[in-house]
């Protein structure tokens, strides 16, 4: 595992990796682990527009509804050049969520040297998402999120998953950067599959 970590490192470089999936898919619980083990940055643009939306007093996201693409670019891209991740590279929870972003974040990632080299979307079923949503309920252990509380904005966000999302991550995969990952596993095993096909991927770079 250590050695395949090292491999990804030399390859990622200051580069960025891209995670995707349904609510309670697990993308922040392995962007974390993902940039602790390769020594990177993360980021998450639910954070980051939860933090805004706080600053600002403004509510755009809490009915589960995505943001207006003009306030994703306005708050979540200028973190890209942000100095404190000067020469890091980067593990992103989410950045560009709606059908049509992934192009301008492609590119402003590129221009502040933390070029997308792989997407990696973790495939869980709209089942186990719900059932996820309602163990969450019960454990409390998400917080006081309106939005992992309410079953409506719940399905808000899981449609527009379906509606804006999975043709974000069309794109990445006609560009080849796309990497599924079987979300439905043990955190453990999830981990596990993730630096398994990102050393895989490492490979193809050199044939």
């Amino acid at each position: 595992m250590e050695a395949k970590l090292e491999t990804i490192k030399t390859w990622l470089d200051t580069g960025s990796i891209n995670i995707f999936g349904l609510p309670m898919s697990g993308k922040d619980t392995q962007g974390v682990r993902l940039a602790e083990a390769l020594n990177a940055k993360f980021l998450s643009s639910g954070m980051i527009i939860r933090a805004m939306e706080a600053e600002t007093k403004q509510k755009y996201s809490s009915k589960g509804a995505l943001v207006p693409t003009n306030i994703f670019y306005e708050w979540v891209l200028p973190y890209f050049e942000r100095r404190d991740l000067f020469g890091y590279p980067l593990i992103l929870s989410s950045i560009g969520r709606w059908s049509g972003e992934e192009n301008q974040v492609m590119s402003v990632a590129a221009g502040a040297g933390h070029n997308i080299k792989a997407v990696i979307f973790l495939n869980i079923s709209e089942e186990e998402a719900k059932n996820r949503f309602e163990t969450s309920k019960i454990l409390n252990d998400r917080g006081e999120r309106e939005d992992d509380s309410n079953i409506e904005i719940f399905h808000t966000r899981l449609q527009e998953f379906h509606e804006k999302t999975l043709p974000v991550l069309q794109h990445y995969r006609s560009l080849n950067l796309l990497i599924e990952i079987n979300g439905n596993q043990s955190r453990d095993d999830v981990f596990n599959e993730i630096v398994e096909k990102l050393y895989a991927k490492t490979l193809e770079s050199h044939v």
